[in-house]
């Protein structure tokens, strides 16, 4: 009993720990920038005006129609090429698919600012810069292995059974996959789009070199730029760095039930 107090206590501080700079985002964004009553204290009104001045200084509209497009395109293509990558990988073993199974988790330690000037000199060769096709290809190229290797995990833990009694009814290989299997990645495939959705839409090593108009700019990008000419009024930052997080926050809320099941399953296997 004491055991689950105590573990029941260390997870209330370590959540008050995390939930801080969020709540003094919270006070900053809604204050007015003329208040100079300390951080830590929630004001009493709502200053709305900083989320309008943010908004339309930082031209957050359009970056949020980039951000928006390239994350629901991206995450939609790794989603379909990852689960179909690991299909055979799953369920045809052999040398060459263990092998490739191998390459999909090695390269996952690749970290991506290694190859960033290789990769810049290749998207200015084929006129890739300030576009979105290669903003998402990049990303859908980092975040398939880690996709891959979810996916074959948890196809793992689904019997066997399920494809030849499917193969017996007349199915081909195409069929099973689309139709008995992919219903039953439903806890996998939220995580990999709450795990590429948030890293995408927050991505800005990539968009900063390889987004370089403001009309192609993403939210991180256009926030930053917005909050190194605003740096004096951190009220407006706060203000544009709040709208940034809601839709993130969103879509964990409305995916996070399936979350931690596809995370243990896929990778416990």
């Amino acid at each position: 009993m004491t055991k689950k107090i105590s573990l029941g206590a260390l997870t209330v501080f370590i959540g008050l720990i995390h939930s801080i700079p969020f709540f003094i985002l919270v006070n900053i964004a809604f204050k007015s920038p003329n208040d100079t009553s300390s951080k830590w204290i929630t004001p009493t009104y709502w200053f709305i005006d900083n989320f309008v001045n943010a908004w339309q200084s930082a031209h957050l509209d359009q970056a949020l129609l980039n951000t928006a497009l390239i994350t629901v395109v991206s995450v939609i293509l790794v989603v379909l090429i990852g689960a179909a990558a690991a299909y055979p990988l799953a369920r045809f073993p052999s040398r060459w698919n263990t092998f490739v199974y191998t390459l999909c988790i090695a390269s996952m330690i690749v970290p991506g600012l290694t190859i960033l000037v290789s990769l810049y000199k290749l998207l200015v060769d084929i006129n890739g810069i300030d576009t979105y096709w290669a903003i998402i290809l990049v990303q859908v190229t980092f975040f398939l292995p880690l996709t891959i290797f979810l996916y074959t995990g948890f196809l793992r833990t689904i019997p066997r059974e399920l494809d030849e009694a499917a193969l017996i009814d007349g199915c081909n290989s195409f069929t099973v996959f689309f139709h008995v299997l992919l219903p039953l990645l439903k806890p996998v495939t939220a995580t990999v789009i709450i795990l590429a959705g948030l890293a995408i839409w927050n991505d800005y090593q990539f968009s900063v070199f390889f987004l370089q108009k403001p009309e192609v700019q993403t939210f991180p990008v256009a926030l930053a730029a917005f909050f190194s000419q605003y740096h004096n009024n951190v009220n407006w930052a706060a203000a544009g760095c709040l709208i940034s997080m809601l839709p993130a926050v969103f879509l964990f809320l409305f995916l996070q039930r399936y979350f931690i099941r596809g995370v243990t399953d896929g990778v416990l296997k």
